[in-house]
Order: structure tokens, then C-alpha cells, then sequence
């Protein structure tokens, strides 16, 4: 393929080779697995420079989802259940996956309904913002779920 994007046409190594050098450019073979192997006469400095900007870029525009972690215990009192409830919206919001946990110390152990009761409320108040992954379950000591931003 010429320098100005037209094509040359099928040539032997030595002719492409020349055109390259009278052009001031580089042979860079595209594909060589095809039948004869297709080559470009271009910059090849200027091709990787323009390859690496082109990564660089669609890094930046790439969104990272972070994995937020909201422990609570059964016996929470209402204010500090509407703050945590807050800035779980606001994560969700922001795109962030939220992992809640509530855990058991000693006797409450006894008492895990009143841990699944505080879970179902916690999930039917986040349900326009996001959806469990899972359903609630316990694992050791403690009840999790993960909640993921709902599509807009």
C-alpha cells in the first residue's frame, strides 16, 4: 500500500524495499499470512506513536467498578441505618458494586432472623438503585450480599 493510502499492487520484496527507500518510509508487513503477505510503506515511529495514543486514550475512558464494603450490625439504631443506607446510594450511584455485611458477636448468633429481616430491608430500599448479584446468605458469623448499580 502506498504512503497516500493508495495500493501498488503486487511486488517483489527487492521493489517494495526500493519504493520504501526512495519514499523515505519503512516496509511494515501487515498481514503475513495472507496470500501473497500484504505490507505497508509508513512511518513506522510514527505508527507506533499513534498505536500507543490510541491505548493510552481508551485506558482513560475505561471505568474501573470498585467493590465498596458496608458492615452492619442486627442491633443498629435507625439514624446510623438512614446514614449507611445514604452512602450506600451514593456509591450505587456513582457505579460502584457495594458489598453489605451484617455480623453476628456472641449471643446474637442465636437471633439471625433478626439479621435476614434488617437484609430484606436494606435490599427493598436499594431496589431502584441496584440488584443483589445473589441472594443473601451466611457465611460464618455474618449475612452478605453484593449489589450491583442497576442499568439506566
Amino acid at each position: 500500500m502506498a504512503e497516500d493510502g493508495g495500493q501498488l499492487g503486487v511486488l517483489s520484496v527487492e521493489e517494495a524495499l526500493q519504493k520504501a527507500k526512495e519514499a523515505g518510509v519503512d516496509l511494515v508487513e501487515i498481514s503475513p499470512d495472507a496470500a501473497p503477505p500484504v505490507c505497508k510503506l509508513i512511518d513506522f515511529g510514527k505508527f507506533i506513536y499513534q498505536k500507543e495514543k490510541k491505548e493510552k486514550e481508551a485506558r482513560k475512558k475505561q471505568k474501573i467498578v470498585e467493590i465498596k464494603e458496608m458492615k452492619f450490625r442486627p442491633k443498629i439504631d435507625h439514624h446510623d441505618f438512614e446514614y449507611r443506607m445514604k452512602q450506600i446510594k451514593e456509591f450505587l450511584e456513582k457505579g460502584d458494586k457495594v458489598k453489605i455485611t451484617i455480623r453476628f458477636r456472641g449471643r446474637e448468633l442465636v437471633h439471625v432472623e433478626i439479621g435476614s429481616q434488617l437484609m430484606n430491608r436494606i435490599v427493598d430500599g436499594l431496589k431502584e438503585l441496584g440488584i443483589p448479584e445473589k441472594k443473601p446468605k451466611m457465611e460464618g458469623k455474618s449475612i452478605v450480599v453484593v449489589i450491583s448499580p442497576a442499568k439506566k
